[in-house]
């Protein structure tokens, strides 16, 4: 059994003196301070313990007195039982030589033993969105497109700082984003082609790679879009702020115009033009009339190579899905393709044809387009206004183009969406699909013959 014996330190400390005490058990026998002090005349040496004198006069001084050494006692003994407690829990094998300090120490200061629990790291909100980044499932060229809008929002916290002078350390936060401030930012944008000359120093900060242009709603839109998601993400996923300011904040609808294709009379046109006169040229007229053929993405269509073609067809994986439900889109090679295709079998580069920059393609298009005399007027969304305007289509003819010329066709004459999803890499289901079945004015009259 345990035995504890108590003394009096003869060190005093303002007209008090310490109780020291001393653990013995066995071979233990370990000795601690208590942090409990009295004066001299109230310690009982005989007993070990501290008195508590009953006054027969009793003033203020002496009432003090009485309820320091009362609370004295209580903490002694309170001492007391915590130490046997202590050691009747402990495997007396791994007792340590300062047991018994420590365990007076825990006694006395609990809170320097206490789980310390970690507090939150507050992540600012451009770190979040490089964790973003990084950590949500994005596609290079998503990715890529993520970091346009990062620039932006750089520029709008530099723009707010150096144009308002009463919020010259405003910055972005998740936890105090509130729908004004997407209203202000959208703002921002619309004249962003505006501040790219009177505000070169946010520019010089946070540059692009060519010179801002007026933004049409619908880029607004996507790019407020993007940020969306990334709100989403920091309070669904990551559960780094419970803000939800998107709640409160309409993104308006896009609007699109009428898709406008060419025909496979077009097409093949483009594709019997002379152009051996013009080699570098002929080369891309001949990309494009095969990307007519496949019907895929220009993203897409830059990362095929030789191993794509299976068995007399082209194999990809759609880039919009692969991050979610990867789509495998297989296009049986038509007899045009596979002319093209020999056409260039002894091009040795990694591509499946000698490819440009995507800009330099575009340019190219558009100049067989003029060589074609494929010039009729078609009517588009303006970005800007929002309103039809006629143009020549050799005006705006681009990669996209030959998308528009394989799923327009290909629908025109299989009038079915899933089918036509199934070669195009669209989902069944998308939104983005519908608008490439407009009913031109042949299928109309196909239409109106059936009830005859």
């Amino acid at each position: 059994m345990a035995t504890i014996y108590l003394s009096l330190s003869t060190k005093i400390v303002v007209n008090k003196q310490e109780i020291l005490i001393r653990f013995s058990h066995g071979k233990i026998n370990q000795r601690a301070k208590t942090n409990i002090f009295i004066p001299a005349e109230y310690w009982d040496k005989d007993t070990e313990n501290i008195i508590v004198p009953n006054f027969r006069l009793m003033n203020d001084e002496k009432k003090e007195l009485k309820q320091y050494l009362t609370d004295q006692v209580e903490k002694l003994n309170a001492l007391i039982a915590y130490i046997n407690t202590a050691f009747n829990a402990l495997d007396k094998s791994t007792i340590t030589p300062d047991w018994l300090t420590t365990t007076v120490d825990i006694f006395n200061f609990p809170e320097k033993y206490a789980p310390k629990i970690e507090q939150p790291v507050e992540i600012s909100f451009f770190d979040a969105f490089d964790d973003f980044l990084i950590k949500h499932p994005l596609s290079e060229g998503r990715k890529k497109n993520i970091r346009v809008v990062f620039r932006c929002l750089k520029r709008f916290e530099l723009f707010v700082q150096q144009s308002d002078c009463n919020r010259k350390s405003w910055k972005w936060e998740l936890d105090s984003v509130i729908p004004d401030t997407f209203r202000e930012f959208s703002d921002f944008l619309k004249n962003e082609h505006i501040y790219f000359d009177t505000m070169p120093e946010l520019y010089e900060a946070f540059p692009e790679y060519r010179k801002q242009k007026p933004r049409g709603q619908n880029t607004l839109n996507d790019i407020l879009k993007k940020l969306r998601t990334f709100f989403i993400w920091c309070n669904k996923t990551a559960k780094i702020t419970t803000n939800r300011p998107f709640d409160d904040f309409k993104i308006e609808e896009c609007v699109y115009g009428t898709p406008f294709y060419i025909t496979i009379e077009e097409r093949n046109k483009l594709y019997n033009l002379d152009l051996s006169h013009r080699p570098a040229l002929e080369k891309q007229r001949d990309i494009f009339v095969f990307q007519c053929l496949i019907g895929c993405r220009v993203g897409d269509f830059y990362k095929l190579t030789k191993q794509n073609i299976i068995n007399e067809a082209v194999e990809y994986i759609a880039g919009k899905t692969k991050d979610e439900k990867p789509i495998t889109v297989r296009v049986p090679l038509s007899a045009i393709a596979k002319e093209i295709l020999a056409k260039y079998s002894d091009f040795e580069g990694k591509a499946l044809f000698p490819l440009i920059s995507e800009q330099k393609y575009n340019d190219a298009i558009k100049v067989v387009f003029e060589l074609a005399e494929i010039t009729r007027n078609v009517v588009l969304c303006d970005p800007l206004t929002r309103e039809n305007v006629i143009r020549p289509i050799n005006e705006v003819a681009s990669s996209h183009l030959a998308r528009r010329c394989f799923v327009g066709n290909m629908y025109k004459k299989a009038k079915d969406q899933n089918l036509v999803a199934e070669l195009s890499g669209h989902k069944p289901n998308s939104r983005a699909f519908a608008r490439y079945r407009t009913i031109d004015e042949e299928m109309r009259k196909e239409l109106i013959s059936m009830i005859e």
